[in-house]
């Protein structure tokens, strides 16, 4: 179907036209101009010829085999275009026509019509209300863009038609070269997906870019995502608004959550590099077109100017790449051949007077170096710079090495001819060395996820049918909010420690059973109602006798009836108290793309505060939950701070598996807290739970 696509020997232009303005005329005009080297069939009516080809009144007029039909008529004609072109045997149509979906109720209904005839008919769509599609390699142009793509190795999608013909216009101004261009508009059939599937196994494609405003399909996107990544990069700009905050979330978790979490966590899962707008995007394609990827983060960088290396140097410590210095073999090669005043450390200044040959010292002998894994070159054209000769000296050593090296030649009127000439040899150039450091941060990304090896998903199910029939009965009965020691018992059945506890419904229960499980204790409010219990003053941490117990229950039910008389409580939890830890929480939510993602962060009341969280969608690796501990900004902490103790590292990330396992086991969780997780030394416990199913 993707040949007939990509690759037609004839196409029909149905909706051809010899009005100039009209789309039907600019779509025939380009396939003709640009060479398209297949048959042209133009379907109109009305004419006898357009554009110097003949014109058919309806395609079953043609007497010839058609590949692909590209439609360009009124949106209310198209179901029986589509009809006529199944008939004639056509598999595949390119639908420029507008006024579906984005046009209103009855363009929702008109895409769902020309949706059921592609599917019972057997017709694959790209469209509606989408540009078209080029293809480099066949001087196939089927859009009615302005212009024609330069060949080249670069596949893009867009969602957005507007955006697409901008990209085609700064792509042709840049002489960025494409080997394929396809706008995606409503996506009613062919999506993103399919052409990321296509893109794995074709010859003229080593970069994948995209740009998406979303995922017809998550879990098919991870599939296919994670197995293209690991063949070529894919690079995709995202957009769209966040569902953060525009519901009333049940859970810490889902407070926290959003759609775009979901997709930062779908992208780091599969390896896809996600660009932070349309210059980073072809910044990012930019680098990745030097076809080299560094095999560690060890970064040489080589200037003539102090300021600029600081700069670069300071955006290094920032992404986490390491600044090694040179064996001591080099530097002492290198020394005697240098400035006294030059800088012989990383960065390496040759200092502002510097010819090539400087640059050459240093290259010549860096690239060979086993503690530098890529080079970045730093170049400000002052007056005794000889731009043009260093950038053949780069050019040079670039060839000589299968290293990345990657150019910051600053300025513009000076420098302008020697970057077309890196640029023609795959020498990335950007005229800012943060962006070249940048550059250099996800390729070495890249590497380290495409050589990774492939992790096996642990499970953790064999209560899975007691299980299952513990939480059948509270569905059965309409209850689908779990809370505390309900909560707690489901996952205990997951491998959860949790402190011994029993509810107390009276303050002469409290005092009983505080003192039968022994001293000190913690008590906190058990009501489905309240999410928040430290707010509404229902927790009391520390008793330490049978009359503190039974004060305790009076203030806290006292507390909750004031602040919050419409809530139901079940009455006090008494908990044993757990020796002291870090507070972390796991959390569950479920994202409509994706399915459910895994929550980590550091826990306790500030939670909702202090944001510090990470997501992975489920089921997580090993690997991935480790990642997930690492990523927050406060994971030091957890490591030994201050002369503190390191906590078990290895028992958050078990917690994080066996959470996975479960809502893989049990997809109707809609959302889940264990807030918090006490993490010690050796092992964790959990303090409180609840759990929200599918109603």
């Amino acid at each position: 179907m993707m040949n007939s696509l990509f690759y037609p020997d004839s196409i029909a232009v149905i909706g051809a036209s010899r009005e100039p303005k009209k789309v039907g005329y600019a779509v025939l005009n380009n396939l003709i101009r640009f060479n398209y080297n297949g048959q042209i069939y133009p379907i109109n009516p009305s004419a006898v010829d357009i554009l110097g080809l003949k014109s058919f009144s309806k395609i079953s007029d043609v007497n010839e085999k058609v590949d692909l039909a590209v439609i360009a008529v009124p949106a209310r004609f198209v179901p029986d275009v589509l009809i006529d072109c199944s008939s004639f045997g056509i598999g595949a149509a390119v639908i420029i026509s507008a006024g579906f979906k984005e046009a209103g109720t009855e363009g929702v209904k008109l895409e769902e019509k020309i949706k059921q005839i592609s599917r019972g008919h057997n017709i694959r769509l790209l469209g509606p209300n989408c540009l078209g599609i080029i293809n480099t390699a066949n001087n196939l142009n089927a859009t009615f863009a302005a212009g024609m793509l330069p060949g080249g190795r670069l596949a893009f999608f867009s969602q957005s038609g507007a955006l697409g013909i901008a990209i085609l216009d700064w792509a042709i101004g840049n002489k960025i070269g494409f080997s394929k261009f396809i706008s995606l508009g409503n996506k009613t059939d062919l999506n993103e997906i399919d052409f990321i599937e296509y893109f794995i196994n074709d010859p003229d494609t080593d970069i994948i870019l995209g740009y998406i405003e979303d995922v017809v399909d998550g879990k098919r996107f991870l599939d296919i995502a994670k197995k293209a990544t690991k063949t070529k990069p894919i690079i995709l700009l995202k957009s769209g608004g966040t569902e953060a905050g525009s519901r009333a979330a049940s859970s810490h978790t889902g407070a926290l959550a959003g759609s775009e979490n979901a997709f930062n966590a779908a992208f780091k899962q599969t390896g896809v590099i996600r660009a932070g707008g349309i210059q980073e995007l072809f910044d990012m394609a930019l680098a990745f077109s030097g076809k080299k990827l560094p095999i560690g983060d060890r970064l040489l960088i080589l200037t003539n100017a102090g300021g600029p290396g600081i700069i670069a140097a300071d955006a290094a410590e920032k992404l986490g790449l390491k600044l090694p210095q040179m064996k001591k073999e080099t530097i002492n090669f290198i020394a005697p051949l240098l400035p006294k005043n030059a800088s012989l450390y990383n960065p390496v200044d040759i200092i502002g007077d510097a010819m090539s040959d400087r640059y050459a010292v240093v290259l010549n002998k860096a690239i060979g170096d086993p503690n530098i894994d890529g080079i970045i070159v730093i170049l400000t054209p002052q007056a005794m710079v000889d731009v043009e000769n260093t950038a053949e000296i780069i050019i040079n050593a670039s060839k000589a090495t299968d290293k990345p090296i990657i150019t910051s030649f600053m300025g513009e009127m000076r420098v302008k001819e020697s970057v077309e000439r890196l640029k023609s040899n795959s020498i990335p150039n950007y005229s800012y060395p943060e962006t070249a450091v940048n550059a250099f941060k996800r390729l070495s990304d890249y590497n380290l996820w495409k050589n990774a090896g492939e992790e096996q998903l642990q499970f953790y199910s064999s209560n899975k049918e007691n299980t299952k029939a513990y939480i059948d009965g509270f569905l059965q009965k309409g209850i689908f909010r779990v809370i505390e020691d309900n909560a707690m018992n489901i996952l205990s059945r997951y491998g959860f420690d949790f402190p011994q506890r029993t509810l107390a419904r009276t303050s002469k229960e409290a005092s009983l059973i505080a003192s039968k499980i022994g001293f000190p204790v913690v008590m906190k409010i058990s009501s489905p109602d309240i999410l928040h219990k430290t707010d509404v003053g229902g927790v009391k941490l520390k008793i330490n006798s049978k009359k503190e117990a039974g004060d305790a229950f009076i203030e806290i039910t006292s507390n909750v009836k004031r602040l919050m008389p419409d809530a139901f409580i079940d009455g006090v939890m008494i908990y044993e108290m757990v020796k002291s830890g870090k507070e972390v929480i796991l959390g569950v939510t479920y994202d409509r793309t994706f399915g459910h993602m895994i929550m980590f962060g550091m826990g306790g009341i500030y939670v909702e505060v202090l944001k510090d969280v990470s997501f992975r969608i489920a089921p997580v690796t090993g690997r991935e939950a480790l990642s997930m501990i690492e990523e927050i900004k406060t994971s030091a902490l957890l490591k030994g701070a201050r002369g503190e103790r390191p906590v078990d590292i290895g028992s958050i990330v078990d917690g994080i598996l066996r959470l996975s396992s479960f809502v893989t086991d049990f997809p109707v969780v809609r959302e889940l807290d264990i807030n918090p997780l006490v993490v010690m030394e050796k092992g964790a416990t959990a303090l409180d739970a609840r759990i929200i199913f599918e109603m």
